[in-house]
Order: C-alpha cells, then sequence, then structure tokens
C-alpha cells in the first residue's frame, strides 16, 4: 500500500468514526457519545454559570469544563474539515471543504468555538463574540443523528417545508394587516398606544398567536370586534402549522405500510442487502445512491429496528436494506 493509499485510508477511517456509527463500530460508537456528551456537559456549565451562587463556589470549575469542551468542539470541526471529501464523495477536495463549512451543520459546528477564542485576537468586540456563543445551542442538532425516533423530526420538517413557508407568510401577512386595521380603528381613541401603523404589531402578534398578554387592547366598540375576529382567526392560523406538521409524522411513520401494500399491487420482489464498512453506498444518502428508476428503498433495518427511508437518510454500515423490484417475466429464458 502506498503512502497515498494510506493516507486515504486513514481520513476515511477518521470520517467513519467522527460520523454517526453503527453497534458493530465500538470506536465510532464511543465517538458519539463523547460527542453527545461534551455537547449536554458544555450546555449545563453554561447555564449553571449564570446563578449567582454556583458561580461563587464552582465558577473555576465550570470555567474549565467549558474550555475542555470547547477545545473538543474546535478538533472535531478541524477533523470534519479533513474529512469532508469522504462525506461528499462527488465532490473535489476544495468543494467538498466549501460544502460541509458552508452548510447548517459546518458553521454551527464553527461558532461553537470560535466565539470563544475571537476575543483573543479582537478584544473590543468581546461583548459581541460573547453573543454568538448562543449558536452553540444548535449542536444539539448533532444529538438528533443519533436517534432515528428524533431524526424523523428533521425528516418531516424537510418534506413539509413549502407548507410551513406558505402558512408562516399567511401569518405575517394578516398579522400586518391587523396591525394596520386596528391603528385606523383605535388611534385616536388611544394616539399613546397606537401612534404609529406598526405600533399595533404587538397586539396583533399576542393576539393571533393566542399569547394575550393584555398590556394593549382595544378600547373602542369597532377595535374590540375587530379584536373578536382576529382572536378567532388567530386559533386557526396557529391549527395549520399544527396540521401539517402532523400529517408530515402521520405520512413518515406509514410509508413503510403504503409500501408493502404497493408491493403487493404492484407484483414486487424484496431482497435484503446488509451494508458493511467497506460498501460504497455506507455514508451515503438515499437520494445519493442514483438507483434506477425501477428499484426503490422499501425500508432499513437499523438496530432491530425498522426505518422509514427518507431521500435524506442517511446508511450506516450494519445496516440492511429492503429493495424492491418488480419479479421477472415467466416466459424469459435464461
Amino acid at each position: 500500500m502506498t503512502d497515498r493509499s494510506a493516507w486515504l485510508a486513514r481520513r476515511k477511517r477518521i470520517s467513519e468514526i467522527i460520523e454517526v456509527g453503527n453497534d458493530q463500530d465500538w470506536p465510532s460508537r464511543l465517538y458519539d457519545v463523547l460527542n453527545a456528551l461534551a455537547i449536554v456537559l458544555n450546555l449545563t456549565a453554561s447555564i449553571l454559570y449564570t446563578f449567582a451562587q454556583v458561580r461563587a463556589r464552582w465558577g473555576g470549575a465550570l470555567l474549565t469544563l467549558e474550555h475542555i469542551t470547547v477545545a473538543f468542539f474546535a478538533v472535531d470541526y478541524c477533523l470534519r474539515l479533513w474529512t469532508a471529501r469522504c462525506l461528499y464523495p462527488k465532490l473535489s477536495e476544495p468543494r467538498a471543504v466549501s460544502a460541509y463549512a458552508l452548510s447548517f451543520s459546518g458553521l454551527v459546528d464553527l461558532f461553537s468555538f470560535l466565539p470563544y477564542f475571537l476575543p483573543i485576537f479582537f478584544p473590543a468586540g468581546a461583548v459581541a463574540f460573547r453573543m454568538f456563543r448562543v449558536v452553540r445551542i444548535f449542536r444539539l442538532f448533532r444529538i438528533n443523528a443519533y436517534y432515528d425516533s428524533l431524526n424523523v423530526i428533521t425528516q418531516v420538517v424537510a418534506s413539509k417545508r413549502q407548507q410551513l413557508l406558505s402558512s408562516v407568510f399567511i401569518i405575517l401577512v394578516l398579522m400586518l394587516a391587523s396591525s394596520l386595521c386596528m391603528y385606523s380603528l383605535e388611534h385616536e381613541a388611544q394616539p399613546e398606544v397606537f401612534s404609529n401603523a406598526f405600533s399595533g404589531i404587538w397586539w396583533s402578534v399576542s393576539t393571533l398567536l393566542t399569547v394575550g398578554y393584555g398590556d394593549i387592547y382595544p378600547i373602542t366598540t369597532m377595535g374590540k370586534l375587530f379584536g373578536i375576529v382576529i382572536s378567532f382567526l388567530g386559533v386557526g392560523m396557529v391549527a395549520i402549522p399544527t396540521g401539517i406538521i402532523s400529517a408530515g409524522f402521520v405520512d413518515q411513520y406509514s410509508r413503510v405500510k403504503r409500501l408493502s401494500r404497493y408491493a403487493n399491487e404492484a407484483d414486487l420482489r424484496f431482497v435484503q442487502v446488509e451494508l458493511s464498512r467497506t460498501d460504497p453506498w455506507t455514508g451515503r444518502t438515499v437520494r445519493a445512491l442514483d438507483l434506477p428508476s425501477g428499484i426503490l428503498v422499501a425500508a432499513i433495518q437499523r438496530s432491530g429496528r425498522t426505518v422509514a427511508p427518507g431521500e435524506d437518510t442517511k446508511l450506516r454500515a450494519g445496516d440492511t436494506l429492503v429493495l424492491g423490484a418488480k419479479p421477472l417475466d415467466d416466459d424469459l429464458e435464461l
């Protein structure tokens, strides 16, 4: 084996370890546990440090724990940059690194540790950099990748993103329209409360989203009637995204049953394929498999559970794929 082949094999092995592993790959599973533990400890230390009594007694230990976990995040980010080519095998080295660095997870990984080191080089911006530390809360999505039940949430939101964006757009339009209408109805009676066209935004938010703080409210008859109408509309507006997400969960969990029913109607046949670490499909998403139109991934058996595959579901070593395809014709001679 040449030096370059050994280097590529080492990089691929590191990629297998830092990415979500399987029960048979103990180094990968151990790294998954360490990664999740570092995230939880970092957030726990950050929250506890905000309590004065805890900070006075354990402040030094909490800061030390935070520094250790931040250093772990920095090393993890560097390893992911180094192995980005394995994550995006179809891209060149520079483009693979850019694809990871500019992705949502890459940006979250970067801001998990970068704000801690920036004040060293730019002391004047220490306060502003401290605000970016809030981004580390999104690193909890790393834990989401370790559990298929949590992964369903990401798949549902991704599959229903167009409907969710449409519902959010409708809410924003209704919010702006109700604010303008309430300003027209209440400005003369309450000039200090509804002082301009946008002063009713807070009222419309609390009413449409059924929060109802009661600090801004109409006092005229027409304003109260309009407020009742907006309150009823608010109940419906909140129910729209809730219904979309609920329907997405139902679709996701019933996908395997629909595929089985379709297989019976279309006379499909199924085969099982178990993936190993050396298989080219390992580490790829279902979308990246580029299967012919006549073949479908009906289900994924993983750690004793059946997973409904989505286009963004990443295949792991140890997975058993259930592939469906039409059978051979009876009159076909081999």
